[in-house]
């Protein structure tokens, strides 16, 4: 007994060393792999920046300024590309959000059993299907047939005053809309799995306690759910933007590939992202490094954006502890 009393302390002394090792090894590990990250993104910043820095040059401010895309003059600017990277990016939050928030709703809140189970299925299938699929669909099937819809919305709502900058005159099926319609497919499934995510960690006690006190069902999402996931729901819609702005193939196919700047969604346009797939293989010299440059313009844009989420949900988090 005596001996056992002897060396259970040093046992757990012992034990308690490991523990700490571990602790800094496992410290020291993590914090390698954050700063990994920051690393790739400072390398991936530099050595782009530096391929097209004789563009920026060339060009300056009017790089992202100005609207004249000619490689043959060398006169490169971006605006266009800018302008319709924004424009079908926008359309398809508008269209891909609510869904995506419906589907998610439905899914934590409704739906029940195996039907829960195969609605979870779809989505994560349509996650996982290849983004140049989702283009040659639109392009064979969606482009045509949705020509004589613009036609007709156009015919219609172009002819009320206010409706008409966006709807209105001719159209095209290869358009703003078309690509900002494909990107709201394409993105839905990744805003609404993690929005899925987010809901989930809303405790059941906490919904129960609101309906208990006579809350309605909108009531209790308002009250109990909402405010706790407005965070997750922002980083998930911040993530599914990021993945529309940065889309190639599906986007080259159906946007029309004209560098124009207009309010009229239903005629082509371009994006960065599609032009540069679209000429870096047979651009060379200066012509490159332009479309280098337009991928900076898209990297840095994506930063933007990710911190003005990060501000927000900020904010969300400070007025959500002020209650």
């Amino acid at each position: 007994m005596a001996e056992r009393l002897e060396t259970g302390p040093m046992r757990t002394g012992s034990m308690k060393t490991g523990d700490v090792w571990g602790d800094r090894a496992f410290r020291a590990v993590a914090l390698a792999a954050g700063l990994l990250v920051l690393v790739a993104l400072a390398l991936i910043a530099g050595v782009t920046t530096a391929k097209a820095m004789p563009a920026f040059r060339h060009e300056g401010v009017g790089f992202v300024t100005t609207n004249d895309w000619d490689p043959n003059k060398d006169q490169f600017g971006a605006l266009a590309f800018i302008y319709g990277t924004l424009v079908a990016s926008a359309i398809a939050l508008v269209f891909a959000v609510p869904l995506s928030f419906g589907i998610a709703l439905f899914t934590t809140e409704i739906a029940k059993g195996r039907l829960r189970s195969l609605v979870t299925s779809v989505i994560d299938l349509l996650a996982t299907i290849p983004s140049v699929v989702y283009g040659l669909w639109a392009f064979l099937v969606l482009t045509g047939p949705i020509k004589g819809v613009y036609q007709a919305i156009a015919d219609t709502l172009g002819q009320v005053p206010g409706f008409a900058a966006l709807f209105g005159g001719p159209v095209s099926g290869a358009a703003f809309m078309t690509a900002g319609l494909i990107l709201a497919v394409m993105i839905t499934p990744i805003i609404t799995s993690l929005s899925r995510e987010a809901m989930l960690t809303v405790a059941q006690d906490d919904k129960n306690a609101a309906l208990a006190m006579g809350a309605t069902r909108w009531e209790m999402l308002r009250v109990a759910v909402f405010p706790r996931v407005r965070s997750g729901l922002t980083g998930a819609v911040m993530l599914g933007l990021g993945r529309a702005m940065g889309e190639t193939i599906a986007v080259a196919f159906v946007i029309g590939s004209n560098a124009q700047i207009t309010s009229k969604l239903f005629q082509p346009g371009d994006s960065m992202a599609s032009v540069i797939a679209h000429n870096f293989g047979e651009a060379t010299g200066l012509a490159r490094s332009a479309l280098i440059g337009l991928g900076v313009v898209l990297f840095a844009i994506t930063i933007a954006v990710n911190m003005a989420a990060r501000l927000v949900t900020r904010r969300s988090a400070r007025a959500l502890g002020a209650r």
